[in-house]
C-alpha cells in the first residue's frame, strides 16, 4: 500500500524553517511581541530571562520563531549547558554584548564640551554607542552651540543632543541652551565647572577637589592646588583618565545626563524618549 505524510498541510502554507540558536548567556534577542530586547542571563526548561540594558529582567517562553535576532526570526533553544551564567558588563554597566559589530551611524548626533569630555564619554560609554550607532563630537565652545544646531537641523529622524559643562540657573551657559533646546534638540548638563570633577577624588586618591578662585583657570588651580604638574595639564587628564575603570568612578550627576541623552537621540520618531 502507498504510504501518505500525515501532515496534509499544502506547501505553500508551511512555514520557511527558521535557524534554531542556542540560548547562550550573552545572547542578545528581541521578543516581537512586546519588543523587549535584552540579553540572555538564564535558561530554563520551556524558558528564557533576558535583562536589557537598564538590568530590568524579562521571562518568555521558548517558543517556535519566538525570537529576532539581528533582525531574523529564529527559535531559541536551550543550550547544552544551562547552567546561569550572568553576561558581563560595558564600562557604563550595561550588558556587554560579545562580537557585536557596531551599528551603522544614525543621522542623530550627541555634541559634547570639550575633548576631554568626549574622550570620557568613550571611555565609559563607547560599547554602548557603537551598538547603538551613536556618534559623540565635540564643541570647540559653548558659543558656537546655536549655529551648529541651525547647520544640524534636527529633526524626528535625526535628533540632537548636547552635554554642557556647568550648566546651572543664570549662567551664560543656560542662557545659550535655553535659545538652542526644541523637541528635537536636548541640552542638558551636569553642574561641574569641568569634566575633571565629574571624576570621584576616592579614585583619584584625593580628599576632594580644590575651590579655585573665581579667575583663576581652574585646572591651573586645581594641578597647583594637589601638586600636579601644572605646565601639562592634558598630561595630567590622561593620567586621571587613566584612573576611570567604569561607570562607578564617576558621579551620578554625569551618568545620568549622559544616559538621558543616549535614550533621546536612539528614540524612535513615534516612540518618544
Amino acid at each position: 500500500m502507498r504510504q501518505y505524510s500525515p501532515d496534509l498541510t499544502p506547501p505553500w502554507k508551511k512555514p520557511k524553517p527558521v535557524p534554531e540558536v542556542p540560548a547562550e548567556p550573552g545572547l542578545v534577542v528581541e521578543e516581537p511581541g512586546t519588543g523587549f530586547c535584552g540579553a540572555v542571563i538564564r535558561c530554563e526548561a520551556g524558558t528564557v530571562t533576558l535583562e536589557d540594558r537598564f538590568g530590568k529582567h524579562r521571562v518568555f517562553p521558548l517558543e517556535p520563531r519566538g525570537f529576532l535576532l539581528e533582525g531574523k526570526v529564529v527559535t531559541l533553544v536551550r543550550p547544552t549547558s544551562s547552567a546561569p551564567v550572568r553576561p558581563t558588563r560595558t564600562a557604563s554597566g550595561s550588558v556587554a554584548v560579545p562580537g557585536a559589530r557596531a551599528r551603522v551611524a544614525r543621522a542623530g548626533r550627541i555634541y559634547v564640551e570639550g575633548r576631554h569630555d568626549a574622550e570620557l564619554v568613550e571611555k565609559v560609554w563607547g560599547d554602548d554607542l557603537r551598538i547603538e550607532g551613536v556618534v559623540v563630537e565635540y564643541l570647540e565652545g559653548i558659543d558656537d552651540l546655536p549655529s551648529i544646531v541651525a547647520d544640524f537641523a534636527p529633526g524626528p529622524d535625526a535628533r540632537l543632543g548636547v552635554l554642557v559643562d556647568h550648566l546651572v540657573p543664570g549662567t551664560k551657559e543656560w542662557r545659550i541652551a535655553e535659545t538652542v533646546t526644541s523637541e528635537h534638540a536636548l541640552v542638558v548638563g551636569h553642574p561641574y565647572i569641568d569634566i575633571w570633577e565629574a571624576v570621584k577624588p576616592s579614585s583619584l586618591g584625593i580628599a576632594g577637589w580644590p575651590k579655585v578662585p573665581r579667575g583663576q583657570d581652574w585646572k591651573t588651580g586645581v594641578c597647583r592646588a594637589l601638586g600636579w604638574p601644572s605646565e601639562n595639564t592634558g598630561a595630567v587628564w590622561q593620567a586621571i583618565l587613566g584612573r576611570v575603570g567604569s561607570y562607578k568612578d564617576l558621579e551620578p550627576a554625569l551618568l545620568g545626563r549622559v544616559e538621558e541623552l543616549i535614550d533621546f537621540v536612539t528614540a524612535t520618531a513615534s516612540g518618544g524618549a
